[in-house]
């Protein structure tokens, strides 16, 4: 006789409980509605002859706020080593290994990137600046000298043009409408990349849209690059009977003539 009560007692609270996620729900999705952003062309076919292209990243915004577009490449391992002068001689001495760095970085935003106020922890979280993609050492790697041998990740991805040297620009049309240009050089990695466009207002982020990008390589010179990375043993026996095959055609040419 006591458990009538006591779900009478209940039933309010549970209509509160889903006020509130229902409440949730809607700012959610209010959030999500306030940015919408979408590129020209999600695949980059790189075939014979590629010379780089420019993408167009293209959007509108409700209410106010600065926009900031980051774009990063496939992940990937890599090894940095310093080297030392010996004996006159420079050579290797001290490396580290590196995880989840990502191939390809770009960054442009609305305003001046010191004007967003973003907290730290917002910086990190979305590697808005190349002080802020928190490159990670493989386990087992020393501390030590971390942040030199990071920043000369970031210096040589620039010299190949892999990062940005500095930050783009996101232009506005019309108030609330802003565009981007994303260059992609002629050396770009070939893989899955993400594009994050972030809505920042009152020093947070307000909402945020990710959109894919696809780069893949195509046609003879994609079939020659798959084999040599799947079978490269056969790929290298393969060259060397051309290399052959060449050199005693010209040989053969050269008595004739």
């Amino acid at each position: 006789m006591t458990g009538t009560p006591r779900i009478g007692r209940a039933l309010p609270v549970v209509a509160v409980l889903l006020a509130i996620l229902l409440t949730a729900g809607s700012r959610a999705a209010v959030a999500a509605e306030r940015l919408v952003a979408d590129l020209d062309d999600h695949l980059v076919a790189i075939t014979t002859g590629f010379t780089g292209t420019e993408l167009l990243l293209f959007g509108s915004i409700q209410g106010e706020g600065e926009v900031v577009v980051v774009v990063h490449g496939p992940k990937e391992e890599l090894v940095v080593r310093r080297k030392d002068r010996v004996a006159g001689i420079w050579v290797n001495r001290e490396e580290r290994a590196f995880r989840g760095v990502p191939a390809f970085y770009h960054v442009a935003t609305s305003a001046d990137p010191g004007t967003l106020d973003l907290p730290r922890t917002a910086l990190d979280r979305h590697r808005i600046g190349v002080d802020h993609l928190n490159l990670r050492l493989q386990p087992g790697e020393p501390a030590e000298d971390r942040d030199a041998f990071a920043e000369a990740i970031v210096r040589n991805k620039i010299r190949v043009g892999h990062y940005g040297a500095g930050t783009g620009r996101v232009q506005w049309r019309g108030g609330r409408l802003f565009r981007t240009t994303v260059l992609i050089p002629a050396n770009v990695p070939v893989g899955t990349y993400t594009i994050e466009t972030l809505l920042v207002a009152d020093g947070e982020v307000v909402s945020a849209q990710t959109t894919p990008l696809f780069v893949n390589k195509e046609g003879f010179g994609a079939q020659v690059f798959r084999t040599a990375h799947n079978y490269s043993m056969l790929y290298g026996i393969g060259a060397i009977l051309i290399a052959g095959l060449a050199g005693l055609a010209a040989s053969w040419a050269f008595r004739k003539y």
